[in-house]
């Protein structure tokens, strides 16, 4: 069955099982062309799905070259360099199988996703235990970028640029049920639920169809105040006497 998505991110499809074979077919050329041949070499794949790409491509070698290769798988989980900084270290072990000695063997290895090398790193440490091959080359499907050590692949199937909160998934028939690489982004935030319709837009006085109903100060009077129909009475002049203080 094919794997279910990620909680939370959105999903996208950049390499179908086409494009994988294709890429495989490319790398399992330029291995030949590099090394001359298939004499001598040997296939190591990394856990999980390294191993799953190594015996695809040992199985294009003796197509193309007409000789066995043989693979080998490699667990690197105990020479992770972030076991320490885990509060619960959680260790899946795998077997590690190296059918012949690495012993100044050129020896492919080879993964699915090459992003920081610390995964190579601890490969290489790995290695170590098992002897000094002559040269180690390196065949990765993807290439996401982000690296954090001074490690390059030899044999690249595709370069993507990726943003690192992003999430490359190669997934093989072997291992998940269908070859596929998928790009996982995370998904968009969803906005508030908006109306069916938008709501009644709130009309200046001078968008409405009618004349809006004047807004009126307090009541004015028609005309200025009364005036008399005639002139006033006139103030009277004084006696010419002067005039006169209270009564006498």
């Amino acid at each position: 069955m094919p794997p279910e998505g990620v909680p939370g991110m959105a999903e996208r499809e950049i390499m179908s099982g086409e494009g994988i074979s294709r890429s495989l077919s490319r790398i399992a050329h330029e291995i030949l062309e590099r090394n001359r041949g298939a004499g001598g070499l040997l296939l190591v794949g990394i856990h999980r799905r390294g191993v799953s790409l190594a015996h695809r491509l040992a199985g294009l070698l003796a197509e193309f070259e007409g000789a066995a290769v043989p693979v080998g798988s490699l667990d690197i989980n105990l020479y992770r360099d972030d076991l320490r900084e885990r509060k619960r270290p959680k260790v899946r072990l795998h077997r590690t199988h190296l059918p012949i000695s690495i012993q100044d063997r050129r020896l492919v290895l080879v993964d699915d996703v090459l992003y920081t090398g610390r995964t190579v790193r601890a490969a290489l440490d790995a290695l170590n235990d098992f002897g000094r091959p002559t040269q180690v080359q390196l065949a990765v499907m993807i290439d996401r970028g982000h690296r954090e050590l001074p490690i390059r692949a030899d044999y690249v199937g595709r370069n993507i640029p990726t943003a690192r909160a992003e999430i490359i998934a190669v997934r093989l028939t072997e291992n998940d049920g269908l070859d596929q690489v998928a790009l996982l982004r995370p998904a968009p935030a969803t906005s508030p639920a908006e109306p069916d319709e938008d709501p009644a837009p709130i009309t200046s006085s001078a968008e409405s169809d009618e004349d809006p109903a004047p807004t009126t100060s307090p009541a004015e009077p028609d005309r200025s105040p009364a005036e008399p129909d005639s002139d006033p009475a006139p103030i009277p002049s004084p006696p010419v006497g002067g005039i006169t203080g209270g009564a006498t």
